[in-house]
This record gives structure tokens, C-alpha cells and sequence, in this order.
């Protein structure tokens, strides 16, 4: 699979993906800062019942930059026809999604890792600015 950035960098100049399946429509940044998925509280809880919440809960540092106690899901999408599962951390970061809604138009659900990155084998091209991904 290969997959183009360009679009959302000229739109938003942000890495996003769009997907589909049972979760139609998220809007995911691709972050290479991010140690941990992220899934933000407000699509959580409009998606409640497709997600398999799992025990416990971890630390992460929030968009703001403190630290925050959060719940841990497992959630499955659907890219470009393949299905990928991974863990997320469930973030109430309302103020900054609200901010780059109002700034590029664009209303991001979460945020896709290097964690994520690796697991997954997706590989970012810089000269190209594609996704890609043998699978």
C-alpha cells in the first residue's frame, strides 16, 4: 500500500489519514513526536460501544504538556482496505482539537504514533510524502 499526504499537507499542513469501516470518517494525525496513540474523550464516547476497554491506565503527556491519567482501549479500523488494531490512550484535549479545527477546518479524532508507525511496518516518505506499507 502507498498511500499520499499531500493532500492533507496542502489542506491543513497535517499528516492525516481517513478511515473507514465501522469507524467511518476518523480523522487520524500521524504524529512521529507521539510515543502513544491517542483517541480523543468526545469520539470515544460517541463510539463507545466498538471499542474493548482493557485494564488499567497510563501516564502520558498531554497536548498542553502535563501529564495525565488516562484509560487504555483497543480499538480496530479500517485504511485503505486492511484492517489495523492497537491500544489508545483515551485524551480530553478539547481546547487544542477546537484550535486546529477553527485554524485549518479540519476536526481531528486522534493521533496515530511512532508506536503505531513501527508495529503497523508503515514507513513515512519525506521526498514523496507517502505512506507506506508492505503488507
Amino acid at each position: 500500500m502507498e498511500f499520499p499526504l499531500i493532500f492533507g499537507l496542502q489542506k491543513t499542513g497535517l499528516p492525516l489519514i481517513v478511515t473507514s469501516g465501522k469507524l467511518k470518517n476518523l480523522c487520524f494525525l500521524i504524529d512521529t513526536g507521539a510515543t502513544h496513540n491517542v483517541l480523543f474523550a468526545y469520539v470515544y464516547e460517541h463510539f463507545k460501544n466498538e471499542f474493548i476497554i482493557l485494564n488499567g491506565t497510563q501516564n502520558i503527556m498531554g497536548i498542553e504538556g502535563e501529564y495525565k491519567e488516562t484509560p487504555i482501549i483497543e480499538a480496530t479500523f479500517n485504511f485503505e482496505g486492511n484492517d489495523y488494531t492497537s491500544t489508545f490512550s483515551v485524551l480530553d484535549a478539547s481546547e487544542a482539537v477546537t484550535q486546529v479545527q477553527e485554524e485549518t477546518g479540519v476536526q481531528i479524532h486522534g493521533i496515530l504514533s511512532t508506536d503505531f508507525l513501527i508495529k503497523n511496518k508503515w514507513i513515512l516518505d519525506f521526498e514523496t510524502y507517502n505512506v507506506k506499507c508492505n503488507d
